[in-house]
């Protein structure tokens, strides 16, 4: 028979492994507790994540965001002019490009061109009116174009595709296809000079190379940090550069970043029609 003492040892042994199992059982209960607090404590955080990101990138994709702090400089740059001037009269040739034009028109007919005097061109456009002035001085070839394809109405109708608000601060237009790629279906030569600088308010030509000139053109409202393998045949007047300055200020989609940089502006810019005054 066991003596007390051995009954008592025992019952303690007994209670002790009782006081051992309710122990682990409580730590199992809390641990789980713990765990499913987690997960739904994960499961809200990812869904508010989920619907923060969903609803922040529909909104940009929706509404296109202003770039903030545009800085454009208030100073005209110096009025363009050659070095030694042109010849007058010069001569000017108009040659097939092997593209289709982005618009039917008819090429300028080759042949001598005046470089003398100036034209006077205004860009009537949804976001108000964009007066220029023409130098034939600069670029007499390069404004015998533009005038011919203004009077066919190839521009009319037509939206900017591209404008730089940093580094290069300029409004690309001319492209009636709208995709930067287009043209007239003709090309011609450059008419630059060496000692051609940019700035605020001068017009130019686009191109994709040397001597691939056609329609596409674009306005300087501020820096252009370029080298000189833009033919500028013209300037921009005050009013018409507060209106790009307005368009610029709007920002851009960022869908020509990195190369070559900007994109379509958020506030659009269509030709409603190119007036040429003779």
């Amino acid at each position: 028979m066991p003596s007390n003492e051995q009954r008592r040892q025992a019952a303690k042994r007994k209670l002790e492994r009782q006081l051992e199992r309710r122990e682990a059982q409580a730590k199992r209960r809390r641990t789980i507790t713990i765990g499913a607090t987690i997960v739904v404590v994960i499961a809200v955080v990812a869904g508010v994540f989920y619907f923060t990101r969903t609803g922040e990138d529909t909104a940009q994709s929706e509404t296109p965001q202003a770039q903030p702090d545009i800085q454009i400089p208030t100073e005209l740059a110096p009025p363009p002019k050659r070095p030694t001037p042109l010849p007058d009269p010069v001569s000017c040739e108009y040659r097939p490009d092997g593209k289709q034009p982005s618009k039917p028109v008819q090429p300028p007919a080759n042949g001598e061109v005046s470089s003398q005097g100036t034209v006077q061109a205004t860009l009537k456009t949804n976001q108000g009116d964009i007066p220029l002035t023409l130098d034939r001085s600069l670029a007499p070839c390069t404004v015998n174009s533009f005038v011919t394809l203004a009077e066919q109405g190839f521009y009319d109708g037509t939206s900017c595709h591209r404008i730089g608000t940093s580094g290069l601060q300029m409004l690309q237009c001319g492209d009636p296809s709208g995709s930067g790629s287009g043209g007239p279906g003709y090309a011609f030569d450059d008419e630059t000079f060496p000692e051609l600088q940019y700035g605020r308010g001068y017009l130019a030509m686009a191109n994709a190379g040397p001597n691939t000139n056609g329609s596409q053109f674009f306005m300087v409202f501020g820096e252009a940090p370029l080298s000189p393998d833009y033919t500028v045949f013209g300037t921009i007047s005050e009013e018409g550069l507060q209106v790009i300055d307005d368009v610029a200020r709007a920002g851009d989609d960022g869908s020509y970043e990195p190369s070559p940089g900007g994109g379509k502006p958020n506030k659009p810019v269509i030709f409603e029609k190119v007036e040429v005054q003779a």
